[in-house]
């Protein structure tokens, strides 16, 4: 049984609104965030349930942002992001390792470099959006593997996670979670073949 008062809260978390009526009343009101989920797996490309339930979710009316760090081939990049439903925009990276051949990133810097700039830039975008509140959902596929890569610093992820508004769920996808990121999830779910 959880008993609370009005003054269990803090200040901090608070808004105030004036309602106009005979008797002038304060009326708290308790901004709540979504819940943090956490989906692993040991290998890659298992989250087919999750773009289901994202596209699902945009069906039912939800704005759905789903973000794929990791994945390329149709060239979109935040200015071609593809809209599904007229709920669910779905973004790629405009480069990414998958597009090309391992040893031709490693022999050409500037191909490689173009990589993580387009990685960087797709999460600048997300943090955008994380604090923006436009969605109801909002899914990072892979950003584990950006934060193992050194292409997105984990503390910014975290950091933005906490200083988040989205009324919905932020999803996170990948293998090799940071202890912290663990810690501050709401559910971890570990997907098996």
């Amino acid at each position: 049984m959880v008993i609370s008062s009005p003054n269990s809260y803090s200040e901090s978390n608070l808004d105030v609104l004036k309602i106009s009526t005979a008797k002038e009343k304060n009326l708290k009101q308790f901004t709540q965030n979504g819940q943090i989920q956490i989906f692993q797996s040991p290998y890659r490309g298992s989250y087919s349930s999750i773009f289901r339930d994202s596209l699902r979710n945009a069906a039912l009316g939800r704005k759905v942002l789903l973000v794929q760090f990791m994945k390329g081939g149709v060239k979109q990049g935040i200015t071609n992001a593809v809209k599904l439903c007229g709920n669910l925009t779905w973004v790629r990276s405009s480069h990414s390792f998958d597009q090309y051949h391992s040893e031709e990133i490693e022999n050409n810097k500037n191909l490689k470099k173009n990589i993580y700039e387009s990685i960087y830039e797709l999460w600048n975008f997300c943090k955008k959006e994380l604090l923006s509140g436009n969605y109801d959902q909002i899914i990072l596929d892979e950003v584990f593997l950006a934060i193992e890569m050194k292409i997105i610093n984990k503390d910014d992820l975290i950091s933005t996670l906490e200083n988040r508004f989205i009324l919905g769920d932020v999803i996170l996808t990948g293998t090799g979670i940071p202890k912290d990121l663990l810690l501050m999830a709401n559910q971890v779910t570990e997907l098996r073949s």
